[in-house]
């Protein structure tokens, strides 16, 4: 049994009251109590980490309402009815109202606990598996939206389920046109407290260190010429939400200074203004520049990068995950074909050869580019191209850890059975698995 579940104890009669919550705050189990159904509501929505053990006979609202109220809206959630002597009648009535068990006054404490317990466990079995299945959508969300089989994106994907619901800051590193925004959209839209609020994004590259300001923390009215009227600054803006700074190794020291601060204190005050105001905002940047390296040049606060490197996530360049390409670009021209009402050009094994040469400097960017001027019927190649396999044995290795990869994928991660598939000893296709990255 989870320590976060609550009972959530409604009985008006505060003698009884007091000695349900004093047994179960005896038994180490969390409880909130009140006298009312209605005070009750006020801590209940779907998704209760908890159950409800309420008397049936209430002021106001009585239990079975109450009942048919948690139902409607939470049919999992368990709620113990209490009942008084020879309410048989009533007790029935909840039960088929779908009340998980009842007690009948008067009960020992030791009845109350024992079915206490076994609802607390139905709940965290219950909430368990909404969990569980809350992040296979999540999953599914993020290979549609983050495609591609290789180990390095199937660690970026696991990354950012494992700190997308987390009030924290992220640092996302890569190339130009490695999908660092698109990075940066996925952590927000999977962040369920941050979900239905504002995402934020903002460049910083060529900006002006009094536009910048302006941008980032707004102004008064008069602050300074020209702004006739009050103006919400990005960070403000963002309150709840999602602030994403893009290229943000471009920004001036100056600037770095004022963002520490906001990161340190969570507050912030418009240009011309006193005023503190309090932000709650996750920050995520981004930069195609290893910000350390920068830091070490003097060319970017030491303080603001480890500030902002609480987790970190790395975006592999294209041309080290070629086995995605053809995937992506089946994608991309799938997408290009509906935007452009156009047929979608067949991904030949001629083309393959010629996407896979690439070494794509423009990265996924370049290669959805690419994908739209072949829906049009542009002619275009892709740029930096070189030969597919610089040797037989490059050739070789590159279809073989494909091919594992393949099998491996489609047997679920599992060994023995990928082995078999393959017809190769274990200790074989172990070795090689560790070869290529395919595990750890």
């Amino acid at each position: 049994m989870s320590a976060a579940l609550t009972v959530l104890l409604i009985e008006d009669d505060p003698h009884l009251r007091l000695g349900c919550e004093q047994a179960l705050e005896l038994a180490g189990i969390p409880v909130l109590a009140v006298d009312s159904a209605e005070a009750a509501l006020a801590h209940l929505e779907p998704g209760f980490a908890g159950i409800v053990v309420s008397d049936m006979r209430l002021p106001g609202m009585d239990g079975l309402s109450l009942l048919g109220k948690l139902q409607g809206s939470d049919p999992e959630l368990p709620v113990i009815i209490i009942t008084g002597h020879g309410d048989v009648t009533l007790a029935v009535e909840a039960m088929r109202a779908g009340a998980y068990d009842f007690m009948q006054k008067p009960f020992s404490t030791i009845a109350l606990l024992e079915v206490i317990r076994r609802a607390l466990e139905k709940r965290r079995l219950t909430l368990e598996v909404e969990a569980l299945r809350r992040r296979l959508d999540q999953r599914d969300d993020l290979e549609a939206r983050l495609i591609g089989r290789s180990p390095q994106m199937q660690k970026v994907r696991r990354r950012i389920l494992d700190v997308a619901g987390a009030d924290v800051d992220v640092l996302i590193m890569g190339e130009t046109g490695t999908g660092k925004e698109m990075v940066a959209r996925c952590l927000h839209d999977l962040g369920a407290s941050r979900r239905e609020e504002n995402y934020v994004a903002l460049n910083c590259g060529g900006m002006s260190d009094t536009l910048l300001d302006s941008e980032l923390f707004g102004h008064e009215a008069g602050a300074f010429t020209g702004a006739q009227k009050r103006r919400i600054g990005k960070i403000e803006y963002a309150n709840g939400g999602t602030l994403f700074l893009d290229e943000v190794e471009s920004m001036p020291l100056s600037m770095q200074i004022k963002l520490l601060r906001v990161l340190q204190e969570r507050r912030i005050e418009r240009l011309g203004s006193n005023q503190g105001i309090p932000v709650s905002c996750r920050v995520i940047a981004a930069s195609k520049e290893d910000l350390k390296k920068q830091a070490e040049l003097g060319r970017f606060r030491a303080d603001l990068y480890y500030r902002l490197n609480v987790v970190r996530i790395e975006l592999p360049p294209l041309r080290e995950r070629r086995e995605d390409i053809p995937a992506l670009y089946d994608e991309f021209t799938r997408q290009a074909a509906r935007r452009y009402n156009r047929p979608q050009p067949p991904l030949t094994t001629e083309r393959i050869r010629h996407l896979m040469a690439g070494d794509w400097p423009g990265n996924i960017r370049e290669l959805r580019n690419l994908a739209d001027c072949d829906v049009l019927g542009i002619d275009r190649e892709p740029d930096g191209r070189t030969e597919v396999a610089r040797s037989l044995a490059d050739a070789v290795e590159h279809y073989e850890r494909s091919l594992i990869m393949d099998e491996f994928t489609r047997q679920q991660g599992n060994i023995a059975r990928t082995a078999d598939a393959l017809k190769t000893a274990r200790t074989t296709l172990h070795d090689k698995l560790k070869k290529y990255g395919l595990i750890a």
